[in-house]
């Protein structure tokens, strides 16, 4: 089993500590495992915590008063949940959940406190991480407010791409029909729709274990 130190040390955020600056997160973190489906923070509410992703997946969610979800981001190992919040003390403005079984470093508001002033380059981190998020978060505004279903459900695809060896586009996994109605403000009939028609023009492809094979001229619709 890693120790808490060679753990932090696997963590981007963390990477520039010094040796002195890594000892006292390493004490200070603790570690946790969240079940599937099991909430992390909860819109509204404040926890107090800074979450980093070891393993596992979290999916950002956002609902109405009469509970209709929308999909805000999904968050990969090395990524963190909570420096919003942790900043400016003000409720956590997402719900996050755990998609599968995720494990967790957990550091609480007093030790990423102290971990800022005495790190530039980790605060320098942290705010990179904000400015993403917030062009994330203005791409999801652009293509709600402008684009067609067609060109959301593109884009939606083209985020959760990734590259092989062979250079060709995919996404990781399979990804429900619902989830990405809930990424793009469309039904989920609709969306089956429309990725039936992409696959149709060959924008798309699905693979054996359900992933989607991304062609380039998808980009033209995204």
């Amino acid at each position: 089993m890693l120790s808490n130190l060679e753990l932090i040390r696997r963590v981007p955020l963390f990477a520039l500590l010094t040796s002195t600056q890594a000892d006292a997160v390493a004490q200070a973190v603790i570690k946790r495992r969240f079940k599937r489906g099991e909430v992390i923070v909860e819109q509204g509410d404040k926890s107090n915590m800074l979450f980093i992703i070891l393993t596992g997946r979290a999916r950002v969610v956002t609902a109405d008063k009469r509970g209709r979800e929308v999909i805000l981001a999904t968050l990969q190992p090395g990524e963190y949940i909570g420096e919003m919040s942790l900043i400016d003390n003000q409720p956590h403005s997402a719900t996050v959940r755990a998609e599968v079984q995720t494990d967790m470093l957990c550091l609480g508001r007093a030790e990423f406190a102290r971990c800022l002033p005495e790190n530039s380059s980790m605060a320098y981190a942290i705010m990179k991480n904000l400015v993403q998020r917030l062009r994330h978060a203005d791409r999801k505004i652009e293509s709600l407010a402008l684009m067609d279903v067609y060109g959301r459900v593109a884009r939606a695809l083209l985020e959760f791409a990734v590259a092989d060896r062979d250079g060709l586009m995919h996404t990781r996994e399979r990804i429900s029909r619902q989830d990405i109605a809930k990424m793009v403000g469309a039904s989920r009939e609709m969306v089956s729709r429309v990725i039936k028609d992409l696959e149709e023009r060959g924008f798309i492809e699905t693979r054996e274990d359900g992933s989607l094979l991304i062609k380039d001229r998808l980009s033209t619709l995204g």
